[in-house]
Parts: structure tokens; sequence; C-alpha cells
């Protein structure tokens, strides 16, 4: 009988572990309503929230940023999140020592659960490997669905002579492929990157690593302070997984149907739903 029961324990408690393993792994099947996400550019609760509200049935998800983060902090956060329901993007762009960014990851992924964050390549190796085995501890901690990490390369605000500047000769191509490589050595989901860049790092790091792309603006908006772009049409023939479009929706006199505008000009490379 107490055999019986041992066993009956080691298969109860393996249950637990397999389901618990399932739930962290689940957000690599999660699906999107399209691959756009918008980015709330606003440190103002009330008019992100009503954005988020605008954009519940539109979008695929929401970017939440440090602007916004530094604000509002998490309950900030979960404030927009109860207004649509909808995926959380959140771009606070980590870099600090390993220790840190491991602590900061587990603190935001354990306050409100993102889809998806941010954190710089530029922070090397052991920051990005510390970052990646947070995120996974977390997700078997609470039991839920592991945030995709995404590390950014060369901000889309940057062309060459802003790289040179800070001391980084070769191209803005040569800096991205560099440190897409190391954050897919490093076991990181993926890297923010231009659309300019999608095809080549599309070809060189495989369809499994994560493409998401800002710099996207439909070919009826301004270009404003990104000097590295596409329309979202390019960018997802280009090889992008996710686009991260702004103004051209939240500064829209309609944001909900600007961003069906978007969804629309996409018909042709998406469905209406977007695997993760």
């Amino acid at each position: 009988m107490r055999a019986v029961t041992r066993d009956n324990a080691a298969l109860a408690a393996q249950n637990v572990t397999s389901f618990a393993e399932s739930v962290v792994m689940a957000q690599s099947s999660t699906l999107l309503k399209n691959p756009v996400f918008c980015a709330v550019d606003t440190p103002d609760v009330g008019k992100a929230t009503a954005l988020a509200a605008k954009l519940a049935d539109t979008v695929g998800g929401l970017k939440l940023g440090l602007e916004f983060f530094s604000a509002n902090g998490p309950k900030g956060v979960q404030q927009v999140q109860k207004a649509s329901d909808l995926p959380l993007f959140l771009d606070l762009k980590f870099h600090d020592i390993p220790n840190t960014v491991a602590g900061a990851v587990r603190s935001a992924a354990a306050a409100v659960k993102p889809f998806c964050m941010t954190l710089m390549a530029a922070g090397g190796r052991a920051m990005m490997e510390a970052a990646a085995k947070a995120a996974t501890d977390v997700a078997h901690e609470l039991i839920v669905p592991r945030p995709l990490l995404l590390a950014v390369t060369v901000l889309t605000s940057f062309d060459g002579d802003d790289l040179l500047e800070t001391g980084v000769s070769g191209t803005v191509p040569d800096q991205v492929r560099r440190l897409a490589e190391l954050a897919k050595l490093s076991g990181i989901d993926g890297v923010v990157c231009s659309p300019l860049e999608a095809e080549m790092l599309r070809r060189d790091l495989g369809p499994g690593f994560k493409l998401v792309t800002p710099g996207v603006r439909p070919a009826w908006a301004a270009a404003n302070d990104q000097k590295r772009i596409m329309t979202p049409l390019e960018a997802m023939t280009a090889g992008a997984d996710y686009l991260v479009i702004g103004r051209p929706i939240s500064g829209a006199d309609d944001p909900g149907a600007a961003s069906a505008r978007i969804a629309l000009e996409l018909v042709p490379v998406t469905s209406s739903t977007t695997p993760a």
C-alpha cells in the first residue's frame, strides 16, 4: 500500500511539473490578432488607457516604454492592461550588470506578466544569459508564460555617423549582425532591429529567432525622428515577426481606424492571427 501511495505521489508530482512546464512555454504558441504593437508614447495613464480601449480590436498588442513606466510604475501598466486585455510589450531596455538585470527581469515579469520585454544587446553575453535564466525561473516559480526576451541591437534613431560617435567603427548592418548573433548565442529569443536589417537577420539566424521592427511607417504617415524605416508591408515581407508602430496610430484622429487601415495593408502577408 505504501509503495502504491509513493508511486501515486510521484505521478502526481510529475503531472504538476509537466503542467507547469507547459504553462511556462505557452508563450511560444500564443496567438495575436495581428503582428502590430502600438507604441503608447505618453506618460499619462488616462490617455494611455483611453488609447488602449480604442485599439482593443485592431492591434496585436501594446508597447509601454521607459517614459510611461518611470511615471507610473507597474500599477500604471496594470491599469492600461485592464483597459484592453491586449498582450504587453514592456520596452525598458535593461542595461546593467548581470545580477541587476536578472533581478529587473524577475520583478517586471512577476508584476505585469508581459508578452515580451527588452534589454540592450550591448550589455554583453553574461548579462543576456542571466536575463534569459531569470525569465525562465520566474515563469516556473509563478507558473505563468515565460516572456519573450528581445535584445535591442542599434536604435532606429541611429545612423552610421551616430554609431561612429559612440566609438563603434564599421557600418550599422555590421554592428546589428554582430549583436544579434551574440544575443542568439546568449539564449535571447529575438532582437529589435530596423526593418532594413530584417532580411539579413532572417537569413543569418533562421526562422525561429524573433525579429521585431520599429521604424515602421505607413506610406501615408510622416517619418518623424526615425531614420531607417519601411512601410508595414515591406517590413513583414523582409522577415519581421512583429511591428512596432506609434504616432501613425496614436496620433491619428481615429486611432482605431488608422490601425485597422494598417491591418488591411498587411493582408497579403498575414492572416487575422499571428503566432508568437
